[in-house]
This record gives C-alpha cells, structure tokens and sequence, in this order.
C-alpha cells in the first residue's frame, strides 16, 4: 500500500497513537532515551548506544535517515536488522496498520517505521531504547514513547518550512519530546534557543542538566584518528577518553550521550571510568566526517546545513592538514544550499557539483548555478552523475601529486554520504 514519502506528510501524533494503542503500545515496554536537535542526533544516538552495551545491556536504536539501507535505522545489539526480521516484523504489524487505515487513519511512511522499531525492540526484548526523532519533536512520530531522558542537541536553522522560520519556534518544536518528570540533557545551545527549552522543562516539571553548566568538555586535544577529552559527566570526571571521530561537535556529542546515560542511572556514582573510556574509543559514526580512501585521503560527511556545516568545516581544519581541498557537493534542493556553498568557498580550492540518488536532489546544472557567483565559474566543475563527479575529484587530487596534501571532501546531504561511502567501500547495511 502507497505510504506516501517521507519528507511529505500531515503533522499530528494522532495516526501513530492510535496504531499504537492497536498493537498494545510496545514504546511503554522499556525505557527510553529520546534525542531531538537540528544537528548530531545520530552520531550522539550512537555514542549513547556503546555506553549503553558497553554496560552490558541490551539497546534497541531507531535513527533515521540512513545511509544505504532502511535497515540501519532499526538496530538491536548494535546491528541493524536482518532482511529476514525486518520483513517480519512489517508483516507482523502490516494487519493492525491496515486496521488503522479503516479507521480513517492512513498511516504514513515513517509512522510505520517507527512503529516497527518499537514492536522490534518490545518482541527482542530489550533493556533499553535509544530513539531519534525524525523531524522536530512535538508532532514527531517517535514522540508517542515518553523518553525518561529527552536530549536535545544544538538547535540552528533546517527545515524552516515545516518547524517555523527562527531559532525559538524551532526549539519549540524539539522542546515537545521533554515529558513531565523527565531529565532534559541539553547540548549547547544558543540563548534564544535555550530560554526556549528552560521554560518547556519548567513548564513539565523536568530536571535539567546543560553543557557548559552542569556537564561539558573539560580538555581536548587532536589525537592519531580522533581525540583526547577530559569529559566532566554528571556523576564524575572522566579523563583520557579517546574518541575515533573528529571535532569539537564530537566531543560535545560524546559528553552529551555521557550525561544522557549517567541520568538514566540511578544513584549518584560515577560510571566507570574504564568502561566510558572503551566505550568511546570502540564508537563509529558512519559518513561523519569519514576517511573512506587514502591516496588521496578522500573524507566524507553528511552535513546539510549551515549549521552543521559550520562544524565539519571546524574539525576538518583542526584534523587534516590538507594543502588542497577538491570538494565534490549534491545537495537537496529544499535546504539552504547557498548557505552551505558560501561555508564551503574558503576551504575548497574546487568544487565538482553533481547530484545524489535522492528526487529531492538538485541537478547539477542547477548547483552549478547557485555555485558559480560564490567560487567563479573556473572553480566550479558540474557533472552528473556522482560516481563520475568522485572520479574526476581523485583524478584531481592525484593530479597534483602525492605528497602535494590534496584532499577530497565529498558532502552536501546525508544521502550524498550514503551513496559515496557505498561506491567507495562497497559497506552499506
């Protein structure tokens, strides 16, 4: 049955709380993380996650959108589920769908994986989940689970046309998935999005725990594949904790799941030390600022607006000392991709255009005409296809030589990571 598409629906909770109820409300069964926030949703799910297993407990994570498969967004034990289950579960839940649907409740695409996630995760059973929600917060499909931690990650600029046209609407939106009696781990957050998420925690009666107040990055220092962190959490400081991945967001990330899991931890000790420390230095975050080639060193990321832009451009320059930068950019044609094209011009010396697999893609010609006035036409290449765009940014690089410090920096949308990191390592779920 046509479910629609997911970045086109109706917002209301109604559809999926009454699919719910049907299927005897499996988001009840555990405990819930629940993480909402414009950028860094699913590397902070995921860092939460191998806190959590690390802890030796059994994690269901719902995260969304994925890379290569659908099923990466339903994992259990860290793994994505089975062809087999996946299609289980659907039949299993497709009967009380269709009873929704005669109910003049058309359940729509992501409500409907969300609902599979949730009955996955109560059938394993499973000691805990950890959702992200799809699309703000208050109206947001996973937003029937009642997260005994709601997390909120920095708040900017996306979706404009769906949750407001400023920071404080937007907020608004993200603050919806705080629950009464719950705790609100806040990331760092600009004022105005902060007053925002204060009062809807004051409003429900919600313990708050803040970065740079209640929890933060204490020191960090660039490491062989990562970094260094000195992480205070909420219980404890925690201190040569290595981290695989790259930046200041990241680190931010990491505490932030830390706070996360030490509030859902009763009693008031620390965690242990050297369980935080494997944990993390065990963590992934896929098509994150990624290296998926050496010779030329080619890096990938799923950045896709300004906002988060803003922060990989950061860390790109704190981790790589590249000399050259060939960039290789599609992006969605209803993001902000003249914002994202004027962060990229400093860093890139050219800029290949192209297009992702996704309809929502911008062609290249189009990007090539958004990116022409910003880079000058002789800096800017367009090419259709992106597996050709990838070539000729290799080719580029190698061009200049092999000890030249040339890299190539493939993003513009989690889709373009998603599909470069399938052609260039053959990974995918």
């Amino acid at each position: 049955m046509e479910r629609g598409v997911e970045w086109d629906f109706e917002p209301t909770l109604d559809r999926i709380a009454a699919l719910m109820d049907l299927l005897g409300s499996p988001q009840r069964a555990y405990p819930v993380i629940h993480i909402a926030g414009t950028n860094g949703k699913t590397s902070t799910a995921r860092l939460t996650e191998a806190l959590l297993r690390e802890r030796n407990l059994r994690v269901g994570r719902f995260t969304s959108p994925h890379l290569v498969s659908m099923r990466e967004r339903i994992t259990v034990d860290g793994e994505p589920l089975s062809e087999e289950r996946f299609a289980q579960v659907y039949e299993e839940i497709i009967p009380y769908v269709e009873l929704a649907d005669t109910q003049g409740r058309r359940i729509q695409f992501f409500e409907l994986l969300t609902a599979m996630a949730f009955a996955a995760f109560a059938d394993t059973p499973i000691d805990v989940a950890v959702v992200e929600a799809g699309m703000g917060g208050s109206w947001d499909a996973t937003n029937v689970a009642d997260g005994t931690v709601a997390v909120i990650t920095p708040v900017s600029l996306d979706h404009t046309d769906r949750l407001g046209p400023d920071i404080p609407s937007i907020a608004g939106e993200k603050a919806g998935i705080i629950k009464p009696g719950a705790t609100a781990v806040l990331g760092q957050q600009e004022l105005e999005a902060a007053e925002v998420l204060m009062r809807r925690a004051a409003d429900v009666g919600a313990v708050v725990a803040r970065e740079g107040l209640e929890f933060g990055v204490l020191a960090r220092e660039v490491a062989m594949g990562g970094q260094l962190l000195t992480l205070r959490g909420l219980k404890g400081v925690y201190d040569d904790v290595y981290l695989p991945l790259y930046g200041a967001h990241q680190a931010s990330n990491a505490v932030t799941a830390l706070a996360a899991v030490e509030a859902l931890t009763g009693g008031d000790e620390p965690l242990d030390a050297d369980l935080v420390r494997q944990a993390f230095a065990q963590a992934s975050s896929p098509g994150r600022l990624e290296v998926v080639r050496r010779n030329p060193t080619v890096v990938v990321d799923a950045a896709h607006n300004p906002g988060g832009m803003q922060a990989t451009i950061e860390a790109l320059h704190e981790a790589f000392d590249f000399a050259k930068v060939v960039g290789v950019v599609a992006a969605m044609g209803d993001k902000d991709v003249e914002g994202l094209l004027e962060l990229l011009e400093p860093i890139l010396d050219e800029v290949i255009v192209t297009r992702n697999s996704s309809p929502r893609s911008m062609t290249a010609e189009e990007l090539a005409e958004l990116a022409g006035p910003i880079f000058g036409e002789d800096r800017v290449h367009a090419v259709e296809r992106l597996d050709e765009a990838i070539d000729r940014g290799i080719a580029a690089a190698d061009a200049e030589g092999e000890f030249s410090g040339t890299g190539v920096f493939i993003t513009g949308s989690v889709v373009t990571a998603g599909d470069a990191r399938h052609l260039l390592t053959g990974e995918g779920a």
